[in-house]
């Protein structure tokens, strides 16, 4: 029976059939069980989800090696693993079952996959009318790339982000860079939640289910944003600007004496604030730094005025002098100086659980915060931990009957 701090969450008693892995799908119903969801994640018997299978390799509280993944562990907590093979006709059946008790379906396989088991839209809806089905793919469900894998690094790079990220080509290094941080599958997880909830809301005012089509490339092209908008208005290709800014200046990363650090004004009033916090009041009344706009057009100029002030400076000092002076500011650090941050050590963004074999589980928290129905996060499941638990209590079957189908490789 669920706790009273369970049943508090904002989609206690929502079950979600979840057939995505790797990462944008399982973030998406990641973020759905934080919330309080039931999500069935199923997977295939004696392999599982493929972030098992990314190292490195966990260990428990004795040392010992695992088969846990940090990468897994990072999309999947709060999830019930079922290990059911539905490339089999009897596993078909139980996946089926279960979608007809479910309010949400979540898959990512490429087009046309899910149909040859009878699992798409069409032949889950037949079963279940109210279902709100989500496919998660690369390009979309039709169009000539439809059929085609995505990937984050494909679409950073076809979307166009590529092209705007990493030095000019004109300088030491210049090209185009992807982000490590895999932007687009977040994007898209983020995208799928809030279309999976807004369709549950338009179910709950009209009883109807439908079929959400969320697509990397779609995410992707939309997340450049102003600069899609530039080139759409000006027809102006956006060019690789670093760390810099073709909107605002100074903005970019400076030297500090023991670091970088990066500063972004925004407006004039921020302009004034930096000068005094900087010492640097003839500054203002220089043409070329008048407004923002000559600012951006001598931004080369005015990035070497600030680091000729800034890298005599420790950053951590004048990190402090420019926040408290309302200049927008941080340093750049690496994540291990991240989670040393003292914000982020005050919005408890480490958080932890405990796991079945790891024991005390560090993990990111969930960036989702509600007033009334605050999130639970729980440890992500072992591979096939609740086969029994879910197909016996939800579908009935007995212990024969899952012994058989173990028997028969349907069940891991």
């Amino acid at each position: 029976m669920a706790s009273s701090a369970m049943q508090n969450q904002i989609l206690a008693g929502t079950k979600v059939l979840d057939l995505t892995r790797v990462l944008a799908g399982p973030w998406c119903t990641q973020a759905l069980a934080d919330m309080g969801a039931d999500v069935y994640k199923i997977e295939r018997p004696g392999v599982g989800d493929e972030m098992r299978h990314s190292p490195p390799f966990l260990k428990d509280p004795q040392g010992n090696p695992t088969r846990e993944t940090p990468s897994y562990v990072a999309v999947n907590r709060g999830k019930r693993s079922l290990a059911v093979d539905f490339t089999k006709e009897a596993g078909r059946k139980l996946i089926l079952e279960l979608a007809a008790q479910c309010d949400v379906l979540a898959e990512n396989f490429k087009v046309g996959d899910l149909k040859r088991y009878g699992l798409d839209y069409e032949s889950v809806r037949a079963v279940n009318p109210g279902i709100v089905y989500c496919s998660i793919t690369g390009y979309g469900q039709d169009g000539p790339y439809a059929s085609w894998p995505g990937y984050d690094p494909v679409l950073q790079a076809v979307s166009g982000i590529m092209s705007t990220c990493g030095l000019p080509d004109d300088q030491p290094g210049g090209g185009p860079m992807r982000s490590m941080v895999p932007l687009v599958d977040v994007m898209t997880g983020m995208i799928s939640t809030s279309a999976i909830l807004a369709a549950l809301l338009h179910r709950r005012n009209t009883g109807q289910g439908q079929h959400i089509d969320v697509a990397l490339l779609d995410v992707a092209v939309t997340a450049t944003n102003y600069m899609a908008q530039n080139y759409l208005s000006t027809g102006a290709t956006p060019r690789r600007a670093g760390n810099g800014s073709h909107l605002f200046a100074p903005s970019n990363s400076f030297p500090c004496a023991d670091g970088p650090l990066l500063i972004q004004i925004g407006n004039d009033g921020q302009w004034v604030k930096l000068c005094k916090a900087l010492d640097r009041e003839i500054w203002l009344s220089d043409p070329r730094f008048s407004s923002n706009s000559e600012r951006v057009r001598h931004a080369a100029e005015l990035n070497e005025e600030v680091r000729a002030v800034t890298r005599t400076l420790q950053r951590s000092k004048l990190t402090q002098a420019l926040g408290e002076a309302g200049v927008p500011c941080g340093p750049v650090n690496n994540i291990n100086e991240t989670f040393e941050h003292e914000q982020v050590k005050h919005r408890g963004l480490r958080a932890e659980v405990e796991h079945p074999v790891l024991g005390t589980l560090p993990v990111l928290r969930s960036p989702f915060r509600f007033s009334e129905t605050p999130v639970q996060m729980k440890a992500p499941p072992l591979l096939g931990a609740d086969t029994d638990a879910v197909l016996g209590g939800e579908l009935g079957l007995s212990g024969e009957a899952l012994s058989a189908l173990r028997a028969q490789g349907v069940l891991g």
